[in-house]
């Protein structure tokens, strides 16, 4: 928040005037874009800043970051500064739950994008629905996390209703990759990996489920931590099982390392991961990653019409790190909450209701708008209404995008 001058305070604290909203704090307007105050809207940015994860989450918070300041400059929402506060939760779930409750005694929090992971989002989801804080991520694909464990025998039912994502479900994206890697890349005897967390161990059950449906056959499973680098053991059973690929529950930094062990041993078959490995990290981390697999939510910004001002933009923003993975899905995220202030000021007057978490909440299912990942708006369960899906192949040290389909799922 901008400083007032020295008398633009004494003179407002003689009058009476210096005043705060219920949520979203008076700023002046200094900018020259048409004088009078501004109303702070802070959205606050929870993700691993820190750590091995950092990659992603250094991308997500730039992201967010490059929301906020197009907004402002377009002045999208008359009246309204957005200002991005973001939290490194270090990827640890007890650390997220403490981020949450910094994010929900800050009266202008009125949104919070993130996290990353769906372990520490678990920590998130019950503070955040008590305060009726909207909490919207772009990576958490647990699926449990919006339908609850009844999704597994067709009883979804919503959880939290201040939780929504621009990412689609392991649901989705495990039969996602179990099509792709039966039918277009012709694997039918697979070993399993999970990492046991949330996202890992989802993913990897979502992929039994629909792998073995169409045919193929689980050759053997296995679980790792994911703090080990060191996976010959595993690896050493892998090869008594004849697999003719890998699939990996997890994230890049433990993918990486069990992938090139696993070529290290003799066994040429690929490793196929899901979001969480496909990161720019995961070839500089894997000498032998080439062929390795991944899949992503939705087409590759690089492909998308609707992407080319966010990457024109985020390249002119001179962001020191990449959007990786997540930026598209994040710019969206921030901007879904933009969208829902939006709304609640043109219901109010042109004024942010005195209970702005409220009002932003209860617009967030209104919300719909065309984004740099295509058209965002969320279903019954605050699930993202695209389940596009790509599927990656590291080619000559990099991710090239090698189909893009829908799942069908069930």
């Amino acid at each position: 928040m901008r400083q007032r001058s020295l008398i633009a305070i004494t003179a407002a604290l003689a009058a009476g005037a210096l005043t705060l909203t219920a949520c979203g704090s008076r700023d002046d307007n200094s900018n020259g874009s048409g004088g009078g105050d501004k109303t702070t809207v802070v959205i606050g940015l929870d993700a691993p800043l820190t750590g091995d994860l950092s990659a992603l989450g250094l991308g997500m918070r730039n992201s967010a970051d490059l929301a906020a300041k197009t907004a402002n400059k377009q002045e999208y929402v008359k009246g309204i500064e957005f200002k991005i506060e973001p939290l490194d939760d270090q990827a640890q779930p007890s650390v997220g739950q403490q981020n949450a409750q910094k994010f929900i005694s800050n009266k202008d929090v009125l949104g919070v994008v993130g996290p990353l992971n769906s372990s520490v989002s678990q920590q998130m989801q019950k503070p955040f629905s008590d305060a009726g804080l909207t909490q919207i991520s772009p990576a958490n694909t647990g699926t449990e996390l919006t339908q609850g464990d009844g999704w597994k025998t067709g009883n979804s039912v919503r959880q939290f209703k201040t939780f929504f994502r621009t990412a689609t479900t392991d649901e989705i994206q495990g039969a996602f990759a179990a099509e792709y890697l039966y039918t277009k890349a012709g694997k039918k005897k697979v070993y399993l990996i999970d990492d046991q967390k949330t996202y890992g161990a989802g993913l990897a059950a979502s992929f039994k489920e629909n792998f073995t449906k169409l045919g193929g056959k689980i050759v053997g499973s296995d679980h790792i931590n994911p703090d080990d680098r060191d996976f010959n053991s595993v690896v050493a059973k892998i090869k008594k099982t004849g697999a003719e690929a890998l699939y990996y529950g997890g994230e890049y930094p433990a993918a990486a390392p069990l992938s090139q062990q696993l070529k290290d041993s003799g066994q040429n078959i690929p490793l196929m991961g899901g979001d969480g490995i496909y990161s720019g990290e995961y070839p500089k981390l894997n000498k032998k990653a080439e062929g390795d697999l991944a899949t992503s939510v939705g087409k590759p910004v690089e492909q998308l019409d609707s992407a080319k001002e966010f990457i024109k933009n985020y390249e002119a923003g001179n962001y020191e790190d990449a959007y990786e993975a997540y930026g598209g899905l994040t710019y969206d995220a921030t901007w879904a909450i933009i969208e829902a202030v939006k709304l609640a000021v043109e219901g109010n007057d042109g004024k942010l209701p005195d209970d702005g978490r409220k009002a932003v909440l209860d617009a967030m299912a209104k919300v719909k708008f065309d984004g740099v990942t295509g058209t965002i708006s969320f279903d019954e369960f605050g699930d993202t209404t695209n389940t596009l899906m790509t599927a990656y192949k590291v080619t000559k040290g990099a991710w090239a995008p090698e189909y893009s389909g829908a799942p069908k799922v069930g």
